[in-house]
Formats: structure tokens, C-alpha cells, sequence
């Protein structure tokens, strides 16, 4: 990291403690790091142990006039070739995605024209809380880059989703974000292979219609690029949406259900799979070669229906091609855990993400979702929040199996 320069914006919150190591972590690559550090970071870290580490003045007075003679908070946010906001409090995310500039750190942030990363710190239940959950939102489709959180023992007692990501994981972030370091060695998932499914199938008719369903593909697409953000990679078998391609993703770009399961078969082997896509269950049999044309008067044309192979099924009982774990959806409309078990058992799959779908939770077309996660041995049922952060959760918990059985 030669010669790049990181803004290094300090919020208040325990995991403040890891930043010296981080930039020691830095300098040790050849980054320059200059930091800025709000009221409630200096509770605890000094900005005398900040600036004896990154060899630079601390700044954390906006009204200084010495800082604005020498280095004003415009200059502060643009001699930089990124900022980053470690760790990240709830705080600091609301007023970013507020848009206020009511301390140095705000206005910087404000201010800049260059990339924004931020590492998140804070306890599960105000990373669950959906304001904060809406501000992480707000932020992505800004084009600010979240490292983190993950999931463990907080310094409060609990566990849960909220720790910051460590200093070496938030290293190889940044150094993925220069193109220092090659995708596959950018997480936890490094050297392993992922198929996931995404989006709705069409099931054609005739050449001008065809059968289909609501899905998105929002979920698949988001779970896909958490994945590939965590080092894995990742292959997308999606049908029709208008999404765009989650980054550093393998895309392949399918219409019906068995175009699906012929990618995904070809797609093996892999280390997980996961079936996000709302496929179609039938199609109709023998699709007409022509246009099927109305006449006045007379019946609509009869539809024979069969039904199409089950893809999560068919990857569940692939024999030695089946990958280590497979994880299905299962979108309901009622009895969604019961349903969900049964899906679980039912399929051979080793997880099942289940999902409320009747029309009044706007899930298909929505940006949330309220899932329960379905195991051999448990249920654990997620707080509402979005789908990149449910991607994100998900892609966390694949990274902790793995872990946990090497």
C-alpha cells in the first residue's frame, strides 16, 4: 500500500481500542494515515496515541482556526485516496445518512468527493433497530462500502451481530478495495466456490408469453455478492430481473426452470450452494411454436401442465457432486416455520431461509425482509431489516460453518 493515503475517521465505541493496531497494520504497508477523531472516540483512544502512531496530527476540532488556516476540513476530505470510518457507530451512520455536519467528522464526511468505507461497531440489538438498519441502506445506495459487522461476544455481554470486523479483515478490505489483493483472498471464504440462484424463471407459453412469478431476484443478487465479498467464488445463475450484476460475481443469465438447473449442474462442483431463486413449480408441457391467436366467441386454449424438476432437491441428493452445505428458501404465505421444516426434510437441504410472502409484507418487490433461519437442530428467527443485510447475516453464518468444522 505504498503511497496511499487513508483518511481515518475514530467514532466512539469499545472496539476504538483495535485502531492502533490497525494503524500500525497500515504503516507497516506503506500507507500514510491521517486521522480525524470525534468527542466521543477520544473516550477511548488519545489523539496523542493516534498521532504518535500515524506520525500526523489528529484532528478533531472543526472550529480550530489554526486547522482551517493550515488544513481545512474541505483539503482534510480530498488529500485522501479514501476515508474510512472505523469503527462506525450508530451514531456517526445516522448522521452520514442524514446528511448532518455538526462536528468535524460530519462535515469531512460531507465534504468529500472520494470512497467511503466503514467498519461498524455497536451492540446487536442497535444494529438490529430499524433506523439503523434503514441508515445502512441509505448509505449503500450512496455507494458507501460497510466492512462488517460480524457476529460474537460483545463487550456488553451480549452476542450477536454488531462487532466490529477485525483490524487484519478490515486490512485486506482495503487492500481489495486498491486492487492490492486478489478477490478470492479478500475474506474468510478464500479458495472456495459457491452457486447461488437468484430472481423468477419463465415458463413460456407460446413466443410472446409465458408464465412467471413476482420474485425480485433483490435476495439472490444480494446474497451472492455478500458471498463474493467474503472471499468465495461465486457463481450467480439468475433469471430475468433488472438488477445489476452483483460485483466480482460469475453471472450466468438463464429464462426457464430447466435452462436453471442445467447451469447449476454445470456450475459443480461447489463448496455451497444456495437456491434464493422463486422458481417455477410447472410449465406448460408442449409450448406453441406460433402465436397463440384469440378468436371471438370461442373458449380459451387449454393449458397441459407438468412439473418442472426440483432443482434444490435435485443439488440436495447430487451424490459426491452435492456440495458440503446446501441452502434453500422457502417463501410462504402461512404456517411459514412449519411449512419451512418440512421443506427442509422434505428437499435434503442442510438449511432452509424462510420467508413471509402473502401480499401484505411486500416482500417480492420490497427491500426488506423477515426471515427464520432453519437448521437440523434449531429455528433462529432474524429481525426485520434489509435484504443486503440479511445477505450479509447469511454469508457471515456460511463463513462461522465453515470455520467451525475445520
Amino acid at each position: 500500500m505504498q503511497g496511499k493515503r487513508v483518511l481515518l475517521i475514530v467514532s466512539g465505541g469499545i472496539a476504538a481500542i483495535k485502531i492502533p493496531d490497525l494503524i500500525r497494520r497500515l504503516r507497516e504497508r506503506g500507507a500514510s494515515v491521517r486521522c480525524v477523531l470525534t468527542e466521543g472516540g477520544k473516550q477511548f483512544v488519545t489523539p496523542l496515541s493516534l498521532s504518535a502512531l500515524s506520525e500526523d496530527k489528529v484532528y478533531d476540532d472543526l472550529f480550530s482556526l489554526t486547522d482551517e488556516h493550515e488544513m481545512g476540513h474541505i483539503n482534510l476530505s480530498r488529500e485522501a485516496d479514501v476515508v474510512l470510518v472505523a469503527p462506525a457507530s450508530a451514531d456517526i451512520l445516522a448522521k452520514m445518512a442524514a446528511g448532518l455536519a455538526g462536528d468535524l467528522a460530519s462535515t469531512v464526511l460531507m465534504a468529500t468527493d472520494k470512497p467511503v468505507l466503514a467498519a461498524p461497531s455497536m451492540n446487536v440489538r442497535m444494529w438490529e433497530h430499524p433506523a439503523t438498519q434503514t441508515n445502512v441502506k441509505t448509505l449503500q445506495s450512496r455507494g458507501v462500502t460497510l466492512i462488517g459487522p460480524t457476529e460474537g461476544d460483545m463487550a456488553c455481554g451480549e452476542f450477536g451481530m454488531g462487532r466490529m470486523s477485525e483490524p487484519s479483515d478490515i486490512l485486506a478490505a482495503l487492500e481489495a478495495f486498491f486492487g492490492l489483493r486478489p478477490k478470492s483472498q479478500a475474506g474468510p471464504l478464500e479458495g472456495r466456490h459457491a452457486v447461488v440462484t437468484s430472481g423468477p424463471t419463465f415458463e413460456p407459453i407460446d413466443p410472446v408469453r409465458y408464465i412467471a412469478n413476482r420474485s425480485s431476484g433483490k435476495q439472490g443478487h444480494a446474497i451472492a455478492g455478500a458471498l463474493a465479498a467474503l472471499g468465495c467464488r461465486t457463481t450467480l445463475v439468475t433469471g430475468p430481473t433488472a438488477l445489476a450484476d452483483p460485483h466480482g460475481c460469475d453471472v450466468i443469465r438463464i429464462e426457464s426452470a430447466r435452462d436453471m438447473l442445467a447451469a447449476v449442474e454445470a456450475a459443480l462442483p461447489a463448496d455451497i450452494a444456495v437456491c434464493a431463486a422463486a422458481v417455477a413449480d410447472w410449465r406448460v408441457a408442449e409450448a406453441a411454436v406460433g402465436k397463440i391467436k384469440k378468436h371471438a366467441g370461442a373458449a380459451p386454449p387449454p393449458l397441459q401442465m407438468v412439473e418442472n424438476t426440483d432443482i434444490l432437491a435435485t443439488i440436495s441428493n447430487a451424490g459426491n457432486k452435492r456440495p458440503a452445505l446446501v441452502v434453500g428458501f422457502a417463501a410462504e404465505t402461512d404456517d411459514v416455520i412449519k411449512n419451512a421444516t418440512e421443506k427442509r426434510a422434505r428437499k435434503g437441504c442442510d438449511w432452509i431461509v424462510a420467508n413471509d410472502v402473502s401480499p401484505a409484507t411486500g416482500t417480492f418487490a420490497g427491500d426488506d425482509n423477515t426471515v427464520h433461519l432453519i437448521t437440523e437442530d434449531a429455528s433462529d428467527a432474524w429481525p426485520k431489516m434489509t435484504k443486503l443485510a440479511v445477505a450479509e447475516h447469511l454469508a457471515q453464518r456460511i463463513a462461522h460453518h465453515f470455520e467451525a468444522a475445520e
